[in-house]
């Protein structure tokens, strides 16, 4: 579409594979000792089993287990700590890290009422653009060798007027620990490859879909979780990509600018992991009015990374919702049944860009094939002025690289919002800093999200042009997961030349033949989530 990524009439190419015949499957197994090319993760003296099988013509799959037989560890209460003496804000709510002092008073007065308690520092190492070290202090509370007895001592501490969670130790990421760990590997050969690599958001934008779903609904042979999604309705459409959205070469979802994204082709060709900005407008004649975004709720920013005006940061900021009373969002049909409702106006557009209604308050269903724009506060005065009933609206949108060049897509493009990355070039390259992971005045996030272990979905490419999507079980005792340093480990051991992290914890899946063959981590089963990529048979 050489550039124009979204616009008139463009369409969704659907690609209808439900009953391709299954290729035939081998399998070969292995066992890797150390200084056998094992994962990095724990002593190099355990023990490792890597499973193949081929998919279809160009895709396997490889499931790495290592250190199974890996003893148990134990388990702990983690006790959430208020501000104390010694704190810079005494009145700030209990978190998982606080200063020395704070952490130290906890602990005594815990002691004091008859708990096991202790404060740990807690260091972490450095990335290509944080320099690590201290985070802060935690309290934990006695050691327990069930998931059972630690949490009947968290009991305990509440009935104690305390807030805090049972946890595994071997969550923690320390690098002694023997595991187990579980990973899945996808690869993709494009020199074999016969089918069609697609990013899918489902039936529309605004609502999630389990990857299952997504995956069946395409006839998939395997597909994994994709980008980050709004998941609170607070925080706009639940299932709405909190970043770029790419699909079939339409920009369905603008960049948080700056972060990192996942490229690819339905060819399997050209991966790669690329930082994107992007810039959209409204014409009407010679006037002009700049967009905001593109089918989100307006005035909610999901990873913030937009504009000078939003609050608290134009800069990446993940997992917060930055806020701005002025925008102007651009609607496609993909977005949903209706666009968003409330205060403001908005411009609705027949298929040719025509002006068929100015509405206010905004929010309503769209004409076939239609469009609209909304707009909020100070920009809604601009709209009214700009589109008149009966005149064309021109709405352009697209994404720049970090040169500040315009990237062309054609309908063979998806492009994913991932972040922090983790390979560039063949070397580590760990950037939360960049992406919005170092928070200040709050390390207790870069605690849980990136010191932490986590589930992991991961995805990029390796010297050979081979694209690997890669997802590690965890929050279990039989999965420990991955810290983001680990990903970046474990990426570049696979020998990924670039890599990214996509979305993880409770979305982490991963798809083959229609059954979900990973052990997604929430307590109800597999998540819904906003996108998933997935691998396609040839059904010509």
């Amino acid at each position: 579409m050489n550039g124009r990524l979204f616009g008139v009439g463009a369409a969704l190419c659907a690609l209808a594979l439900v009953g391709a015949a299954p290729a035939p499957a081998t399998s070969s197994a292995a066992s890797f000792g150390p200084r056998h090319g094992g994962l990095p993760l724990g002593p190099a003296d355990l023990s490792e089993t890597r499973t193949t099988r081929t998919l279809q013509p160009g895709v396997t799959l490889t499931r790495i287990v290592r250190g199974a037989d890996a003893p148990a560890m134990a388990w702990t209460v983690e006790v959430s700590i208020p501000g104390g003496a010694g704190s810079p804000d005494p009145d700030a709510p209990p978190t998982a890290l606080k200063d020395g002092a704070s952490a130290a008073e906890l602990a005594s007065d815990l002691r004091a009422d008859g708990f096991d308690a202790r404060s740990e520092k807690v260091t972490t190492a450095a990335t290509a653009d944080y320099a690590g070290g201290t985070l802060g202090w935690r309290v934990r509370v006695g050691s327990f060798r069930t998931e059972a007895a630690a949490t009947a001592e968290r009991t305990r501490l509440r009935a104690a007027g305390h807030t805090g969670s049972a946890w595994y130790t071997g969550w923690d990421g320390n690098v002694g620990d023997r595991g187990p760990w579980h990973v899945d590997v996808l690869t993709i050969d494009p020199k074999k490859f016969d089918g069609d690599l697609k990013a899918s958001y489902g039936p529309d934008l605004e609502n999630r879909e389990t990857t299952s779903a997504l995956a069946a609904a395409e006839g998939a042979t395997a597909g994994v979780n994709a980008g980050f999604f709004v998941l609170d309705p607070k925080a706009g459409a639940p299932g709405d990509p909190a970043g770029v959205g790419v699909y079939d070469g339409r920009l369905l979802s603008e960049a948080v600018n700056g972060r990192p994204a996942l490229v690819v082709h339905d060819s399997a060709r050209g991966t790669g992991v690329e930082r994107f900005t992007w810039q959209g407008s409204v014409r009407a004649g010679g006037a002009k009015l700049p967009l905001d975004g593109i089918d989100r709720v307006p005035g909610l920013i999901r990873n913030c990374g937009g504009t000078a005006d939003d609050t608290p940061t134009a800069t990446p900021l993940h997992d917060t919702t930055c806020t701005d009373p002025d925008e102007l969002i651009a609607f496609t049909p993909e977005f949903g049944k209706q666009t968003p409702k409330g205060e403001g106006v908005e411009a609705v557009l027949d298929r040719t860009g025509r002006v068929v209604e100015v509405r206010t308050p905004r929010g309503g269903a769209l004409p076939a094939g239609g469009r609209s724009v909304q707009a909020t506060g100070a920009y809604a005065a601009r709209l009214t002025a700009l589109a008149k009933t009966g005149q064309h609206l021109r709405i352009q949108g697209g994404l720049k690289d970090t040169k500040g060049r315009a990237v062309p897509t054609s309908r063979s493009t998806g492009i994913l919002d991932g972040g922090p990355e983790l390979v560039r070039d063949g070397r580590r390259h760990v950037t939360p800093a960049t992406d919005g992971m170092v928070q200040p005045g709050n390390p207790s996030f870069y605690y849980g999200w990136v010191h932490k272990r986590n589930p992991r979905t991961l995805a990029g490419t390796d010297a050979a042009g081979r694209t690997l999507l890669v997802t590690a079980d965890g929050r279990s005792t039989g999965s420990l997961g991955l810290s983001i340093n680990e990903s970046a480990d474990v990426a570049e051991s696979l020998g990924l030349r670039d890599a990214i992290n996509l979305d993880g914890g409770g979305s982490t899946t991963m798809v083959v033949d229609g059954q979900v063959i990973n052990d997604p981590s929430d307590a109800t089963g597999e998540r819904p989530v906003g996108d998933a990529l997935l691998v396609l048979r040839d059904t010509h």
